[in-house]
């Protein structure tokens, strides 16, 4: 999707993430008719157009759109645009508030940026009188005062707005292939599309819920343009009780990889899995010390509970006040969570060590328990989050262990 998670990538690196002219419109009563440049006896052809994944994070899950050709109008109708400028755009976007537009693009411009990834065009098998909807309804929807709308990651972007039009168009006689895996959810789908970019898939796993983690349909699959594409075709169409196959004719204009073109795998050696070991390690060894010292070392602490501190004020912002899908509710708010940075601030005054103490000692039960727990709960975890949460568990217990030593102070004979 083009710029589909541009916004999204930004948020999944720092943890990591309503349309005025709606799709169940009726498309026999347009507030807009096509600009009458053709005679309206010119045929008009409907295709589908999906744009493999990129080699950048924000476009690695694909891109759709709408071609609508009558005579010499060539429009191609994107749903992914969105404008960086807009006043409190990061803002708006952290609340879920993010709005994207749908704009007609001439041909002459509409690969323009996807040189390198393979596009592939399926004419559908429309009647006329349904293609001429489907123009209609779209040049309506692209009117300034329709062209908006609240984009939603699962539910409502690029891709499914394609599929709910050409749902809209097919009617009833509309049939889907028969799906073969009934098992997938939305996380095995982002996993699959995601596999090469550790970073965005750890942040995606840290920011997403449960929610994700449900049994989907074929339809809800189709928020991933490959997947439109291809429910799109092996469907059928039945017109007049006639069954055809609902794609006319498929063009490869970009004969590129099937794959995309995505970037290599992330190295094994900076993945989010070795720096969270290599963080576990690193505490390993400042734990002996201080075990050796008999004293904490506070400046790791802070910079350790500090970080997941922030981390959960991140989590608890998307679970609390965010609308965007399937960030509410979220496991991972047990062991990063706000309350973390009262740990990285109360050892360093006596007069809170008692309480940092019962604190720590609470939060490594809660953490530890959850990582006893992980597997008979609902949400799938990224495996780097494991040495983290250890990490958290030695960090906590170490701070009860010796700040009980320091708070009861040198024993007398």
């Amino acid at each position: 999707m083009q710029r589909l998670l541009r916004t999204y990538c930004l948020t999944t690196m720092l943890c990591a993430l309503c349309a005025t002219g709606t799709l169940d419109a009726a498309p026999q009563l347009p507030l807009h008719k096509a600009p009458k440049t053709v005679e309206e006896e010119e045929p008009v052809s409907v295709s589908l157009v999906t744009f493999y994944p990129g080699s950048e994070p924000h476009n690695i899950w694909g891109h759709s759109e709408i071609r609508v050709q009558q005579g010499p109008i060539d429009l191609y109708f994107n749903y992914g645009l969105f404008d960086f400028q807009t006043p409190a755009f990061m803002w708006r976007f952290m609340l879920g508030k993010t709005d994207y537009i749908c704009a007609p693009v001439p041909r002459a411009y509409a690969t323009v940026g996807m040189e390198e990834r393979r596009m592939v065009e399926q004419e559908l098998n429309l009647p006329q009188d349904r293609a001429i909807a489907v123009r209609d309804f779209l040049w309506n929807n692209a009117q300034p005062e329709n062209r908006t709308y609240r984009y939603k990651f699962l539910s409502d972007n690029c891709s499914t707005r394609p599929r709910d039009i050409i749902e809209m168009a097919a009617g009833e006689g509309l049939q889907y292939p028969v799906m073969t895996d009934t098992t997938v959810t939305y996380r095995d789908i982002l996993a699959h599309y995601s596999r090469n970019y550790a970073w965005e898939r750890f942040g995606i796993d840290l920011v997403l819920g449960w929610d994700i983690d449900t049994v989907i349909d074929q339809r809800a699959t189709m928020f991933i343009p490959m997947l439109l594409m291809d429910a799109v075709a092996d469907a059928t169409i039945t017109t007049d009780s006639v069954t055809m196959p609902l794609v006319k004719a498929t063009t490869v204009p970009i004969d590129k990889s099937t794959e995309g073109n995505v970037r290599p795998p992330t190295p094994w050696y900076l993945s989010p899995l070795t720096v969270a070991l290599l963080v576990l390690a690193l505490t390993l060894l400042v734990t002996g010390r201080d075990m050796r010292r008999r004293n904490v070392s506070k400046w790791f602490d802070s910079i350790l509970f500090t970080t997941g501190g922030l981390a959960g004020c991140l989590l608890f912002f998307l679970i609390c006040f965010s609308t965007h899908e399937a960030t509410s509710p979220n496991i991972n708010i047990a062991w990063l969570n706000p309350l973390l940075l009262l740990l990285a601030v109360l050892p360093w005054f006596k007069k809170t060590r008692t309480a940092a103490r019962w604190l720590h000692a609470l939060n490594a039960l809660v953490v530890a328990l959850l990582m006893l727990a992980w597997p008979w709960q609902p949400q799938v975890g990224n495996i780097a989050f494991f040495p983290l949460m250890a990490t958290l568990v030695t960090r906590s217990l170490t701070n009860v262990w010796l700040l009980g030593q320091t708070t009861r102070g040198p024993t007398r004979k």
